[in-house]
């Protein structure tokens, strides 16, 4: 499919859709609802709390049924990105609410899907990238890539984040949904200039001069830039040959010591403390994480996007790490213009009310 072939499909099949979102008000959920607003879709947010700033949110607790289900009712899109960050130690609670959190509610969202007159036609349901293996030698696709678990040659802790992605596809593919098509988004992390992002977390440690290798910087980082991101959302919602599983990532990862360059060069700077497996643990036990989310070797591609004719606008780490850090930059500058604009409002309306 050509360029040109993929903006028309795109342009007929994107008319005012009803999209709800599941889990829709973390980082990735902020990055979908910005581009299906611009698109002028109307989009429906269930979630257990009101989120600041979001219109359209529907209460739900994730496992039981209730009115949210009526907001499926003739949609044309699910998309379920719930489930709790990994961003925690492996305690056993930790584990139960990580794993709780993901299949409790694809699988009430399963159920209510059966009892629709109308239901979605394409379910999109969050999955992972970490479920293939620590892979150093080759590339891990969805046709020959190896999925993980028992490894020999990687910590035993490692083997939980590949079951809770078995479980999680099986919690999505065991529903019967005959009426509905379903994608399980083995994604790779949404690199976005956003607060709080991990973009941006990344690039504040090589603002501080900590933006080194980590380990021996041979594993490999599977990324994906937003604008692929809901670029390849898009693709997926509009052809509708597309089922099953689709590794949703950059089609070019790349070692964490090339990966850590490439940033600090887009920042600027040539330095940046490297840290040792012995120095990352100290530090990652300090900070209630873990190891793993930056030790396993994520050597993702995305072969059925690429076969089906889509095309990346940032393909290469260097060229996305430029990008991001330019509208970084530009979206802080213009935060502190405006913060500083109205301090000087403030300061006049003063005066003249003295």
């Amino acid at each position: 499919m050509t360029q040109e072939s993929e903006a028309a499909v795109m342009e007929q099949s994107f008319e005012g859709l009803r999209i709800v979102m599941a889990g829709g008000s973390g980082h990735v959920g902020a990055v979908l609802r910005r581009h299906f607003a611009s698109q002028g879709h109307q989009v429906t947010i269930l979630s257990r709390q009101e989120t600041a700033g979001v219109s359209g949110t529907v209460e739900w607790d994730g496992f039981s049924f209730g009115s949210w289900t009526k907001s499926l009712e003739g949609s044309d899109v699910l998309v379920n990105l719930c489930g709790r960050s990994v961003d925690c130690r492996s305690t056993e609670s930790n584990r139960r609410e990580i794993m709780d959190s993901r299949i409790k509610p694809t699988r009430i969202l399963g159920e209510a899907i059966q009892k629709l007159e109308k239901p979605p036609r394409l379910w999109l349901n969050a999955s992972t990238g970490a479920i293939y293996r620590h892979a150093l030698d080759r590339a891990m696709d969805e046709t020959d890539g190896e999925l993980g678990g028992h490894e020999q040659d990687v910590p035993r802790l490692w083997d939980f984040s590949v079951e809770v992605g078995k479980r999680w596809e099986e919690a999505l593919f065991s529903a019967s949904t005959p009426n509905t098509r379903r994608i399980a988004l083995r994604s790779a992390v949404v690199m976005s200039p956003d607060r709080g992002s991990i973009f941006d977390v990344l690039l504040r440690l090589v603002r501080f001069g900590l933006g080194g290798t980590v380990g021996n910087g041979k594993q490999f980082v599977s990324w994906i830039h937003e604008k692929d991101f809901f670029r390849a959302i898009d693709h997926l919602i509009a052809r509708e040959q597309l089922e099953s599983t689709v590794n949703v990532t950059s089609p070019n990862p790349i070692p964490n010591r090339e990966f850590m360059k490439a940033l600090r060069e887009a920042w600027g700077t040539r330095l940046g403390l490297s840290a040792p497996r012995p120095i990352l643990e100290i530090g990652t036990f300090l900070m209630r994480t873990e190891s793993e989310l930056v030790l396993k070797s994520r050597r993702v591609v995305p072969r059925r996007l690429l076969e089906d004719g889509f095309r990346f606008q940032f393909a290469n780490w260097s060229e996305a790490a430029r990008d991001l850090v330019m509208r970084w930059r530009n979206e802080r500058t213009v935060a502190r213009e405006k913060k500083s604009l109205g301090v000087s409002k403030g300061m006049r309306l003063h005066e003249r009310t003295k």
